[in-house]
C-alpha cells in the first residue's frame, strides 16, 4: 500500500568515521569513508573464529541491515590474503540512522567481531532477544561540503587545530577536524534529526563549548556542552475529502490544536509542512469538525487514553 504521508528530506541519512586508511587502528570498526563512498574493510586478522577455523577462504560478503542481512549478495574484492574490501556509495544508506552490518566467509560462516571493537552492539532475533554475539554498526553522521548543519567558531586563528566533537559521532577527538577560515574555523556535517550535544577541541586538548550558542546542558564535569536541535521538514498530505471546508492537522507536536496547522487545498489533496525533531509522533485529521486517523499510514498506536492515532516516525 503506497503511504500518502510524504516526507521531503532536507537530510540524506548518512555514514561516519574517519578519512584515514584502512591500515590504521580505526578499521577495526569494518568500515571508512571516502568522499562519497563507504569501503567496507574485512581483515580476517581481526576475526579468530574465521582465521582459526581451517576453512578455506573463498569470498566475503556485506552482510546487514540495509541488504536484508543477505548472504551472498554484496561480495568484497580481495585485496591480499588478509584483507577484503567493497565500495558503496553513500546514497545508498539514505533512509535511516545507523545500521547493523557483519561479514560472512562463504555464505556460511559469520565473522564474530570481539569486545574490543568500538562500534559492536548485542545481536537480538526477531523478538528483541540477545543471541550472545554482537553485530557491527555504522553510523550517520559525516563531514561535507553539501551537509545540512554548519558549525563555526569565531576567532582562535593562533590555533594548530580545531576539532569538532559531540554525540553524533560518540565524542570522538580526531575526525571531524575544521577547516580554518577568515574568522575563524567551519565544518559542515549531515546529520539526521535529533538534538546533539557539542564541544570544540583546541589544539587536542582545551574543550570549549560554543561562545556563540546560548543553548547550553551541564555535563558530568561540571561544565557545559553546546546543544543544537537538528529538525527535519515533514509535509503531511491527506488526499480526497475535496468537499471540505477546512481540514486541520493536530498532534503531540503542536499539542493537539484544533486551529493551528490548518491545512491549504493543492490539486487533490490537503497538505501541511511542519519541521519537526527526530522521534517518533501521534497525529490525526480534523475534518470540518471530525477526527480522523491517516486513512492512508498503516502504523497507528494507542496513545494510553483509549484513543488510536496515526504514527510519523522522523529519522
Amino acid at each position: 500500500m503506497k503511504i500518502k504521508l510524504k516526507y521531503f528530506h532536507s537530510l540524506i541519512f548518512l555514514l561516519f568515521f574517519s578519512f584515514n586508511s584502512y591500515a590504521q587502528d580505526n578499521t577495526i570498526k569494518g568500515y571508512t569513508i571516502e568522499g562519497e563512498d563507504v569501503i567496507f574493510i574485512f581483515n580476517i586478522d581481526d576475526y579468530p573464529n574465521i582465521k582459526n577455523n581451517g576453512k578455506t577462504v573463498d569470498n566475503v560478503y556485506v552482510s546487514g541491515e540495509f541488504n536484508n542481512w543477505a548472504k551472498d549478495q554484496w561480495e568484497m574484492n580481495k585485496v591480499n590474503d588478509s584483507i577484503y574490501q567493497l565500495r558503496k556509495s553513500l546514497s545508498l544508506f539514505t533512509s535511516d540512522f545507523d545500521w547493523e552490518f557483519k561479514f560472512i566467509v562463504n555464505s556460511e560462516h559469520w565473522a564474530e567481531p570481539s569486545s574490543d571493537f568500538e562500534n559492536i552492539v548485542d545481536a537480538r532475533d526477531y523478538k528483541g532477544h540477545k543471541l550472545m554475539v554482537y553485530n557491527l554498526k555504522l553510523y550517520s553522521a559525516f563531514a561535507t561540503e553539501y551537509g545540512n548543519v554548519s558549525f563555526k567558531l569565531k576567532g582562535f586563528k593562533d590555533a594548530e587545530s580545531v576539532i569538532l566533537s559531540g554525540t553524533f559521532n560518540r565524542w570522538d577527538e580526531s575526525g571531524f577536524i575544521m577547516k580554518p577560515t577568515d574568522e575563524g574555523w567551519e565544518v559542515t556535517l549531515q546529520l539526521r534529526p535529533d538534538v546533539y550535544q557539542y564541544k570544540f577541541i583546541i589544539d587536542n586538548h582545551h574543550w570549549i563549548e560554543d561562545p556563540q550558542n546560548p543553548s547550553k546542558i551541564k555535563n558530568e564535569f561540571g561544565g557545559y556542552n553546546s546543544v543544537i536541535d537538528v529538525q527535519k521538514n515533514v509535509e503531511f498530505i491527506l488526499c480526497d475529502f475535496l468537499d471540505a471546508e477546512t481540514v486541520v492537522l493536530s498532534g503531540d507536536f503542536n499539542d493537539w490544536s484544533e486551529e493551528n496547522y490548518e491545512m491549504e487545498k493543492v490539486d487533490d489533496c490537503w497538505t501541511y509542512s511542519v519541521r519537526l525533531s527526530g522521534g517518533k509522533y501521534h497525529y490525526k485529521f480534523i475534518i470540518d469538525g471530525k477526527w480522523i486517523t491517516d486513512p492512508y499510514n498503516t502504523v497507528k498506536e494507542y496513545d494510553g487514553k483509549g484513543h488510536i492515532n496515526s504514527v510519523c516516525m522522523v529519522k
